[in-house]
């Protein structure tokens, strides 16, 4: 049976809830829902797993905090031996503007340092990711503030919708791989 770890990055903690930081958090939290696949504690963080058409599915949230997040997901890959092509973390980004998500096959941490912390712990980066694009509408020296910021009024009104799209996504690359997904939805 074909396994894959879908990983959802954020902070633990209900100071967290909401912002922009967590969407990987809210997107997998989504997914999880769609298939009403229950979170438990494990080691390193809230894992959740079911079986879809032939496809041995992990959800993991990391109680890591986002720096530290790739010892979350290096135990998690080995302990339920999920090849790291079957790798796929959700994270935000504020390169991208807000409502813009991007999925690539591998590439740099782009600044984001759970990313960063994936990378170091993996010393691999072709693992694929889906970039939730959070803006960067912030003061120079500002930038961690924003991130733990909840979304603004205006960004709520469509957040629901995109978070949809992002899981839709994530079914995508199970079903179809990295490839087509990035076809179909870039």
């Amino acid at each position: 049976m074909n396994k894959y770890l879908i990983v959802g990055l954020g902070n633990p903690g209900e100071e967290y809830k909401g912002t922009r930081h967590n969407i990987g958090f809210d997107i997998v939290d989504y997914f999880a829902s769609k298939f009403e696949a229950k979170f438990k504690v494990e080691r390193f963080g809230l894992i959740s797993s079911f079986s879809l058409k032939g496809r041995k599915l992990y959800l993991l949230k990391p109680s890591t905090f986002m720096n530290l997040s790739g010892k979350a997901i290096q135990y998690h890959l080995r302990i339920n031996k999920v090849n790291i092509n079957n790798l796929f973390v959700v994270s935000d980004d504020l390169h991208l503007p807000f409502g813009t998500i991007k999925c690539k096959k591998k590439g740099s941490d782009g600044g984001h340092n759970g990313h960063k912390n994936i990378i170091e712990c993996l010393q691999d980066s072709t693992y694929s990711r889906l970039k939730f694009g959070i803006g960067n509408d912030f003061k120079k020296g500002h930038q961690s503030n924003y991130v733990l910021s909840p979304w603004s009024n205006e960004e709520s009104l469509t957040l629901r919708e995109l978070v949809k799209k992002s899981s839709d996504l994530i079914l995508d690359f199970c079903l179809l791989g990295i490839e087509e997904t990035m076809q179909n939805n870039n």
